[in-house]
């Protein structure tokens, strides 16, 4: 029997219009341009400003932009799953809010929740029901509004995080030569002491005194973090090229999550590639979380070619990391 694989066959993104730049941050917070450009590498960041606008909204536009773009109808769509951590509500699922807005009726959709490595996660979830045969069209979406979780007077986190999000539409496919081709999925929940929300849940509903502390925003131990994502980020990416004996010559990209330039640096050198094989744009937008993996394949989509090994790598909140090993599936020029 021929296997099914998954491939993408088109991407979608939307990013908000306004721009928050590290100078405009400088007057809001005790920072500056270069202090953020050495210890993050980020420049600027896209934020949602217009009142009542959630994840959804910049979910909606990334796969509006991909149904125009692949010509596939909202009625042709079997399923969508949308990766975040700032849902519009705790209910209903920000997924059934973006088919709703973008006319899909015949799907089911839910949300999926790995911290910044959601996108991998739902990427896998969703190749699984491609693979199963029973469904032709899978959007994945990875959609976030992190400015409304950001504590703008925390200077170790607010220039870090930006709002954007990315699409992409999985179809099934018996070409042995493109697709999803494997993954390595990992977590450990003794990470989620170092990064996490430490008001808004069951365990900590918000409240006066929840709010009044300012506990409704990003906690993160930064130094804790960033020695757990450089290890495990390259462990998973190197793991991947060994099992399926690639090298820095054959492998043509790595997707990294956009966290931090030094763990993208340090993953890159790990597996002795060069930073011309590295998708990086943390530099322009930030770390959009769930948004980041979607972003880079849609800023690089016209370079890349049918066939094309491409590795995505991530490291979140949880701790939840991995990798998935991809041929991609068409020419995009």
């Amino acid at each position: 029997m021929t296997k099914i694989r998954a491939a993408i066959t088109g991407i979608g993104a939307n990013l908000p219009e306004y721009i928050l730049t590290n100078d405009e941050l400088s007057r809001m917070v005790d920072t500056s341009d270069e202090w953020i450009m050495t210890r993050i590498g980020i420049k600027t960041r896209h934020i949602i400003r217009e009142p009542g606008k959630g994840s959804s909204d910049v979910g909606a536009a990334a796969v509006n932009m991909l149904l125009k773009k692949t010509g596939a109808k909202p009625e042709e769509i079997d399923l969508l799953i949308c990766a975040t951590v700032t849902p519009d509500h705790q209910f209903p699922a920000t997924a059934n809010i973006i088919c709703d807005k973008v006319g899909i009726k015949n799907a089911f959709s839910f949300d999926l929740n790995a911290g910044c490595s959601g996108f991998l996660y739902a990427l896998s979830a969703a190749s699984k029901f491609v693979e199963s045969g029973n469904y032709k069209k899978v959007v994945v979406v990875g959609a976030e509004k992190m400015s409304s979780i950001v504590d703008y007077t925390d200077r170790a986190t607010c220039p870090i995080f930006g709002d954007g999000s990315g699409a992409v539409l999985l179809e099934p496919t018996t070409d042995p030569e493109i697709g999803i081709m494997d993954e390595i999925l990992q977590s450990d929940g003794v990470g989620r002491v170092h990064l996490h929300q430490k008001a808004g849940g069951s365990v900590n509903p918000a409240s006066h005194q929840t709010i009044d502390a300012r506990q409704h925003f990003i906690y993160q131990e930064g130094q804790a973090v960033f020695k757990w994502a450089v290890s495990k980020m390259a462990d998973v990416s190197v793991e991947m090229m060994e099992k399926h004996q690639l090298t820095p010559e054959t492998l043509a990209w790595l997707v990294p999550h956009q966290a931090n330039n030094r763990i993208i640096e340090a993953v890159a050198n790990r597996m002795k590639l060069p930073k011309e094989k590295v998708m990086i744009n943390i530099e322009k937008y930030g770390n959009t979380t769930a948004a980041t993996l979607p972003l880079c394949l849609w800023e690089w989509e016209p370079r890349l070619k049918k066939g094309d090994n491409i590795i995505l790598s991530t490291f979140g909140a949880g701790f939840t990391w991995g990798a998935i090993y991809l041929k991609w599936a068409y020419d995009s020029n």
